[in-house]
């Protein structure tokens, strides 16, 4: 069972402030300890982790002009080095949390037994990564700053539909931020929207200004994230890390006036600073190996890495509603740009899809077992979908094979046969005009057509139809059709999951 998120709980965030060295870290640690003592809260520390030797694009690994490349590089420390540290939380009670900014990260998290993962602002809709972190059994923190309402309503929706234990938190992307910019209205309008999720308040303002932390406890909030580091002769402090002193004060500090509080009752719109602050720290899509004009980018083609540069298709960018082919050739190692792509959005198209599949199996009063995915097959292109595809659903797939078949008002399903199974097709609901060897027939509700393996079929409906395929095992590579470019369509299916639920 994954654990729950301790309330409240204050995180203190060293990220790269042990500076690469693991005595100073140590020392950060203990200072950091001593204050929290006579506290009556809970409290995290938080590292950050990245895979530099992958997350940092090859040709620009030594590149001192680049902010967070020098500053990554400059605080790489070793694993012993990182888990020294994570003991060091331990023995003072501190819970150990992470913030991945790569997939491969995530292995690294759970190898050194941290408790929380933390989702950073820039990474909030990076869906390769947070396909990797859902698959861990650990509670989720995510920051919001730049982000905008559908994108939180998108990641709330992936996140619950995997039964996630999970809090958002209203963070504004300056550093420091100013007085004005802090917009703390925004963690009523977070937990209005989304009021059985917990919101807390990741704070960015100047060290000694201890006025925030008491209006977000006015509003509600249990969660609190403050950047900390320990100042030295050899080491400053940034102008938002907190020293031990400043963080004594602000955990002292009592609620406050409504003073810093900004718009109510909608989402923000972020600064320019913020939203390039947050923009430089996203990882954007590069080329694997040479694209050709007109390809359409797979997976396997790009990889992901900073600095992302102007234009640049960000892995914020990448999901599977978005398909991007080139529109001239792109060099291995080059970024894929919005000017040498052209994207096609295809999630409201996706999802009309579901709502008219929805419609047809309840006028048929076909009952659809839960959770099962939904796989839209569009032969020739989904913008094409309307007059050549079907939608099929699996029920069961071992030895037999169940489906349930879709087919829409007008759609054709192009001939095709199979050469290792047989199927039969039972309809259950409309017209179904199936052709087999060349001879077409008509049928209706209640009719059953044997298909044996071999046989060249193809079918049709006029006013839409569901149909009940019985087979034996349905393997992938078992469908051979007619038309040869069908077989060249290498992106011819779409799979939705939890389409069922309004």
């Amino acid at each position: 069972m994954t654990a729950q998120i301790p309330e409240p709980l204050f995180i203190l965030e060293m990220a790269n402030n042990h500076m690469g060295d693991v005595e100073h870290g140590v020392a950060l640690i203990r200072a950091f300890a001593e204050v929290c003592k006579p506290f009556p809260f809970r409290f995290a520390f938080k590292m950050q982790y990245r895979q530099l030797d992958t997350f940092i694009h090859p040709a620009y690994k030594d590149r001192a002009d680049i902010k967070y490349i020098k500053r990554f590089s400059e605080t790489r420390v070793s694993k012993e080095a990182l888990r020294r540290m994570i003991d060091e939380f331990r023995a003072h009670g501190f819970l150990p949390i992470c913030t991945p900014f790569d997939p491969e990260s995530v292995d690294r998290i759970l190898e050194d037994g941290f408790e929380i993962l933390k989702i950073a602002s820039c990474s909030f809709s990076d869906w390769p990564l947070l396909e990797r972190m859902v698959q861990c059994d650990l509670p989720i923190i995510a920051s919001t700053a730049t982000v905008s309402v559908a994108e939180i309503d998108n990641v709330v929706s992936f996140l619950e539909h995997r039964d996630k234990n999970f809090a958002l938190m209203h963070c504004v992307a300056e550093y420091p931020t100013p007085n004005a910019n802090h917009q703390l209205n925004q963690i009523d309008f977070l937990r209005h929207r989304y009021p059985h999720i917990k919101i807390g308040f990741s704070t960015h303002e100047e060290p000694n200004d201890t006025n925030y932390v008491g209006m977000a406890i006015a509003k509600g909030c249990r969660l609190f994230e403050k950047h900390v580091g320990l100042p030295t002769e050899r080491y400053q402090n940034n102008g938002y890390s907190a020293s031990p002193a400043q963080v004594e004060a602000w955990l002292t500090a009592a609620a406050r006036a409504f003073e810093a509080c900004g718009i109510e009752g909608q989402r923000v719109e972020p600064s320019a600073q913020a939203v390039s602050t947050i923009h430089s720290l996203r990882r954007g899509v590069f080329a694997r190996t040479d694209l050709q004009e007109g390809q359409r980018i797979r997976d396997e083609d790009v990889f992901m890495a900073i600095p992302v540069q102007e234009g640049h298709i960000t892995a914020n960018d990448w999901s599977k509603y978005h398909h991007y082919y080139a529109t001239r050739p792109i060099a291995a190692g080059a970024p894929i740009l919005g000017e040498n792509t052209r994207a096609e959005a295809i999630r409201q198209t996706v999802y009309a899809i579901v709502d008219r599949v929805k419609e047809l199996l309840q006028a048929g009063k076909v009952v659809v077992p839960g959770r099962s995915d939904l796989e839209i097959s569009h032969h020739y292109g989904i913008e094409r979908f309307h007059e050549f595809g079907i939608c099929m659903i699996t029920v069961v797939n071992r030895q037999y094979c169940k489906k349930l078949i879709v087919v829409l008002p007008g759609q054709s399903h192009p001939e095709q046969y199979h050469q290792l199974k047989d199927e039969t097709f039972h309809v259950l609901h409309g017209d179904v005009r199936i052709v087999l060897n060349g001879q077409g027939s008509v049928c209706a509700p209640g009719d059953v057509i044997n298909v044996e393996k071999g046989v060249r079929h193809a079918f049709s409906s006029e006013g839409g139809a569901v149909i009940e395929e019985i087979s034996t095992t349905h393997a992938v590579d078992d469908s051979f059709y007619t038309d040869p470019a069908i077989a060249q369509n290498r992106n011819r299916k779409t799979f939705v999951s939890f389409w069922l639920n309004p």
